[in-house]
């Protein structure tokens, strides 16, 4: 089988949820088909500047072709833009000038997979809301497989979705949550997909005392892992940790790994260890007494899933119904809706350890029924066989004509989402129960 991954970065030190995910599973699946990754030059999310050199490339054994993005994201027009699809009434056509905005706008990309012909059985695309990727599924329709990585956000309420969403020939979603969402805001119900995520390279063995050493972590700690941002929910955490400190007194640390886009405090007990190795990242997340994840968006936590693997809770925010639905699914975590819900859940997890080692334990568990390689490698190829040996049923709606694209008759995307259902999706087989001292879920 010959499998081309489309997705808009990629690279070795390359650590976005969405990319990650797609180089795992291109490396995973390079084991049974023929893998060829096509993406851009870009190396970083803000404004897709060319970092790397177009043309051939390789990394652990996957072939790369790169493609130049043919133009930087202006992210004042991008902000204009998104005011405008978001939250007032549009037309269709300002919505394609959002996907332009947004970028990476990158056409030799879709050029080659428009002439790829019968090169490719299958053309696996990740991330749905990106230039690239609803270009790709517009060109590859009949052999596109979706990887929508959606997030509870107003993107997904764009009306220019609706048709990728029913006209690709399957979805692999990361949450039964994702895809209700995609469910009911497009009517796809008739695309074959699975509920599949992403497994980890978690190692067989931690070393948390060499972390300590190494990064001088005297204190018990709490950590968080992924991009410092506004939108992963961090401006807050720091909100309620510093008030938690506050109020407790304890001697905790919250240990940060990963890049910043926002200021981090100056605060003693604020541990920033900035971009670390695998090696490193894991020995930290496996010495901490829990991993937070104040992400209001996500569709699937890849931190998340190791720290479970890993044997440790989670700690995570209740408007994120992905977050929540996992937590209660796998009974391996606390969540919370404000400040108070916060500093009670991170008081029960440090005073009960017997708490801790069970919700631990359960994560581990679970992570290893749903997310070990095998069981994820087995879905997809599962998907592809499926299709192989079925005809396509349905086709990709054409984009309408001049005028209509035209109209300004589109609700604000906001409002699509906010009338979308809400809650996480637990099938009425599991309880979220914890044997142990109390309950998954909120204190």
């Amino acid at each position: 089988m010959r499998l081309a991954v489309v997705v808009q970065r990629y690279g070795a030190d390359i650590s976005g949820g969405a990319e990650l995910h797609a180089r795992y599973v291109a490396e995973r699946l390079a084991a049974h088909a023929e893998v060829r990754v096509l993406t851009t030059c870009a190396h970083e999310h803000v404004t897709w500047r060319n970092d790397f050199p177009p043309g051939a490339d390789s990394l652990h054994g996957v072939e790369i072709e790169r493609f130049r993005v043919d133009r930087p994201r202006d992210v004042i027009d991008f902000g204009r833009c998104s005011e405008r699809v978001f939250n007032h009434t549009h037309s269709l056509d300002e919505e394609l000038r959002w996907l332009l905005s947004e970028g990476p706008v990158c056409r030799d990309l879709v050029t080659r997979l428009r002439r790829s012909g019968d090169e490719f059985d299958v053309v696996l695309i990740f991330s749905v809301r990106y230039y690239q990727s609803y270009y790709a599924a517009r060109t590859a329709a009949a052999r596109a497989v979706l990887v929508p990585t959606a997030e509870r956000e107003a993107a997904i309420g764009l009306q220019i979705f609706q048709p990728i969403f029913r006209g690709v020939r399957a979805i692999m979603y990361n949450s039964f949550e994702e895809r209700a969402m995609i469910n009911a805001v497009s009517g796809n119900a008739h695309v074959p997909g699975d509920v599949v995520g992403v497994g980890s390279e978690v190692p067989a063995r931690t070393d948390p005392d060499r972390a300590r050493a190494k990064y001088g972590l005297n204190n018990p700690y709490v950590t968080y892992v992924g991009r410092i941002e506004a939108n992963k929910g961090c401006a807050e955490l720091f909100t309620y940790f510093t008030a938690y400190l506050d109020r407790s007194n304890r001697p905790l640390d919250l240990v940060l790994v990963g890049t910043p886009t926002m200021p981090v405090p100056s605060h003693p007990h604020i541990r920033h260890l900035g971009y670390v190795a695998d090696a490193d990242k894991f020995d930290v997340m496996a010495g901490a007494e829990a991993l937070i994840m104040p992400s209001y968006f996500e569709s699937l936590s890849m931190v998340v899933l190791e720290a479970w693997a890993l044997g440790r809770p989670v700690l995570v925010n209740a408007k994120c119904d992905v977050l929540v639905g996992q937590s209660l699914r796998s009974n391996a975590g606390l969540y919370y809706a404000d400040v108070r819900e916060f500093e009670a859940s991170l008081d029960r997890l440090l005073d009960q350890p017997r708490l801790r080692s069970a919700l631990g334990a359960n994560g581990r568990d679970y992570f290893y029924r749903h997310y070990a390689w095998p069981v994820i490698e087995g879905k997809y190829l599962d998907m592809f066989a499926r299709l192989k040996a079925e005809p396509p049923h349905h086709t990709m709606e054409p984009l309408p004509g001049w005028r209509q694209t035209r109209a300004r008759l589109l609700p604000p995307a906001a409002t699509t989402v906010s009338a979308l259902p809400v809650g996480p999706v637990l099938p009425s087989r599991q309880a979220a129960t914890v044997t142990a001292e109390g309950e998954s879920g909120r204190t």
